[in-house]
């Protein structure tokens, strides 16, 4: 993995003209070197909402633009490019990543949910009803970010006060309400996941 990066970036002591074409990763993705102008190339596999997919992809592509670009699952927004936002919040082995912060080849292996993943058929997740139910959104652009960095906290963390809901929504930008119905939203859901695996 450190030559691949290497190797992208130009750190000092690689020519990246001398690289191998083919190379395996510590992960075991091969990364296939294109010459001329082209530009690396990975085969990735991960699972994502329950499914295993495989695409190759640059081996600079961020994950969001996988999951968007290449699945086609565009509930995971991109807001601000920089994981300041929150918008592009997915679970990756269960925890609260920001995607766009992370390159797809690093989720290689990884199991990945978005907000397509939560229902259950036409039954919405109970953290999605509750958005649903006490309005918390407006736009609506941020709320899949909000949803799964709610589910986040309260799988961690599953009676949040409000001060700690207010406290983990830090990294998560709504731009269109006061917050108040979502962090009403959050404390519901909380209360509806209890006994939840």
């Amino acid at each position: 993995m450190v030559k691949l990066f290497k190797s992208l970036f130009g750190a000092s002591g690689v020519d990246p003209k001398q690289a191998p074409t083919t190379e395996s990763t510590a992960e075991g993705s091969e990364v296939s070197q294109a010459t001329g102008a082209g530009s690396d190339h990975v085969t990735v596999s991960m699972t994502v909402n329950g499914e295993a997919v495989t695409g190759e992809v640059e081996a600079r592509t961020r994950l969001v633009q996988f999951i968007r670009e290449n699945l086609r699952l565009t509930g995971t927004h991109i807001g601000c490019d920089t994981s300041q936002c929150g918008a592009c919040t997915i679970h990756m082995d269960g925890l609260p990543i920001k995607s766009c912060g992370i390159l797809a080849v690093q989720a290689d292996g990884a199991d990945i949910v978005t907000i397509e993943g939560l229902a259950n058929g036409e039954e919405l997740h109970p953290m999605q009803e509750a958005f649903r139910e006490h309005h918390g959104l407006q736009c609506g652009f941020c709320t899949p970010g909000m949803v799964m960095s709610a589910i986040g906290l309260v799988n961690e963390n599953p009676e949040p006060t409000e001060k700690e809901i207010r406290h983990h929504l830090e990294g998560n930008i709504c731009r269109c309400t006061g917050y108040h119905n979502i962090v009403k939203s959050i404390a519901a859901g909380a209360e509806s996941m209890k006994g939840m695996k």
